[in-house]
């Protein structure tokens, strides 16, 4: 076994660490900023479906998936769980970013990921969306919807790209989220409240 690292980075591997980089960056520089507060909506609608799948391999029942402004979220569920549905927010978000991150360097996983997404949002608007939900389902499915025509039938390779920077996206959200409820700050409600209420 050689431990060089000679064969290590080809060209798209670079490119993919410096991607990685450059989006990790851009993210911890603007993530507060209005121009990613669709990004963060997302986030948060990961977050809540996290709950909601953690409700529904538990044999529970999601009754509402709703994303605020504020950049806050509730799932309605009943059943389930608890131990295992409370902390499947912050889990579920760090766990998708991690999938997209892993999914974006070839074309079928980043198309993997954009049909994802887009179809998460799409079950969401079975279990009485707010006006948010709705309208972040509508503007990330166009966005998905027109980038996979892209990919496919126009340019190559673009949604790469943009299945990467929603998994550093979500990711870096998860590690904030946790970090904001954990250390920064108690809110009464939160999902660290309720997890150290178990």
């Amino acid at each position: 076994m050689s431990w060089t690292l000679q064969s290590c980075c080809d060209t798209r591997e670079i490119i993919f660490l410096c991607c990685y980089g450059g989006y990790a960056l851009f993210t911890l520089l603007f993530e507060k900023t209005s121009l990613l507060k669709p990004m963060r909506l997302l986030g948060t609608f990961i977050h809540e479906m996290g709950h909601a799948s953690a409700c529904w391999m538990t044999g529970g029942s999601v009754k509402k998936i709703e994303v605020y402004n504020n950049e806050g979220g509730v799932t309605g569920y009943t059943g389930g769980v608890r131990f295992i549905v409370i902390p499947a927010g912050y889990v579920g978000c760090a766990f998708w970013g991690g999938c997209f991150v892993a999914l974006s360097g070839h074309r079928i996983g980043a198309t993997v990921v954009a049909s994802i997404i887009t179809a998460a949002l799409l079950v969401s608007l079975c279990y009485k969306p707010n006006t948010v939900v709705v309208v972040i389902t509508l503007f990330f499915s166009a966005i998905n919807l027109t980038l996979l025509f892209i990919e496919w039938y126009v340019f190559h390779p673009i949604l790469e790209f943009v299945a990467l920077f929603y998994g550093v996206f979500i990711g870096w959200h998860a590690v904030r989220d946790i970090y904001d409820d954990l250390i920064v700050r108690t809110a009464e409600g939160s999902d660290a409240v309720a997890c150290h209420q178990l």
